[in-house]
């Protein structure tokens, strides 16, 4: 009679592990996957966007979208503004934690280098064609918190291009973004 009991113990207990096994492989395969982060540029102060000797100070409203179910956490790192190949700015991003499933808005200023700018044999076709076309990256090392228990190390990948129109001055910006874990 013991070891029927034993048995039945036994077979309920693996049966429970296999449920709960499947269940947290469903679970890391749907709801918990890793999405990347939806990431906007929205460059600011466009009105007072003039070219001078000293350079170009470009303020930017970065919104960043977390649809995932786990923060993100990361330190100061640095991003780099790109024109045709060229690095033209380097921008801080400061220390940040993205919550799970929410939206934060950040502001940056970016000093562009007119040097760099102007000496690039494209610059004034591109200001005589009434835009300018950049490219913004970003890698950011961090870690993912999951219900406060689970954290894992976790690197996002971020290339934005902006493209800002010096007559109306507006700017359109795409940004794409992947998350690695």
């Amino acid at each position: 009679m013991a070891r029927r009991r034993l048995k039945l113990c036994c077979i309920t207990s693996v049966v429970f592990f296999v449920i709960l096994i499947a269940i947290i492989v469903t679970l890391s395969f749907t709801i918990f996957k890793p999405k990347d982060p939806q990431i906007t540029i929205q460059p600011v102060g466009l009105k007072n966007f003039n070219f001078n000797i000293t350079g170009v100070t470009l303020n930017t409203l970065v919104t960043i979208h977390n649809p995932n179910y786990g923060s993100f956490e990361y330190k100061n790192v640095t991003g780099y503004v790109n024109y045709r190949g060229s690095t033209v700015a380097e921008v801080p991003i400061a220390h940040n934690k993205i919550p799970a499933r929410a939206k934060v808005n950040m502001t940056t200023s970016t000093d562009l280098i007119v040097g760099k700018l102007i000496s690039n044999p494209s610059f004034w076709e591109d200001i005589a064609s009434d835009y300018l076309n950049f490219t913004a990256t970003a890698t950011l090392p961090g870690k993912v918190s999951l219900a406060k228990i689970f954290k894992f190390r976790a690197t996002t990948y971020t290339t934005c291009y902006i493209l800002i129109y010096i007559q109306s001055q507006d700017a359109d910006s795409k940004c794409i973004t992947k998350i690695k874990l």
